[in-house]
C-alpha cells in the first residue's frame, strides 16, 4: 500500500468513476485500474463494487476510506512541516 494507490482510491470514492478519476489526477485510466487492483490485491478485499450503474464502495472501501484520508493528510502535514523547516 503506498500513498499514490491511497490518493486514487480516494478520488475514485469520491467522484464513483475511474475515467473521472483519472482525468482528475492527470493519469491514464489503466493507471487507475492498476493502482486499485494492486490495492485490493494487497488487502486481500474489493473496494469497489463495479455494476451497470457505475462503481460504490464495498463495506471494505467504506472502512478504509476514513484511514486513507487520515493517511494522506498526515502525510501532506509531515511534508509541510519537514520540507520547509530550516536544517
Amino acid at each position: 500500500m503506498n500513498l499514490h494507490q491511497l490518493r486514487t482510491f480516494c478520488e475514485v470514492a469520491g467522484v464513483h468513476s475511474f475515467t473521472k478519476a483519472a482525468r482528475n489526477l492527470h493519469y491514464a485510466q489503466s493507471t487507475v485500474t492498476s493502482q486499485i487492483q494492486n490495492l485490493e490485491d494487497f488487502l486481500g478485499t474489493a473496494l469497489f463494487e463495479r455494476g451497470s450503474r457505475g462503481i460504490v464502495l464495498t463495506d471494505a472501501g467504506v472502512r478504509l476510506l476514513p484511514y486513507a484520508n487520515a493517511m494522506l493528510s498526515l502525510a501532506e502535514s509531515a511534508h509541510r512541516h519537514v520540507a520547509r523547516s530550516p536544517a
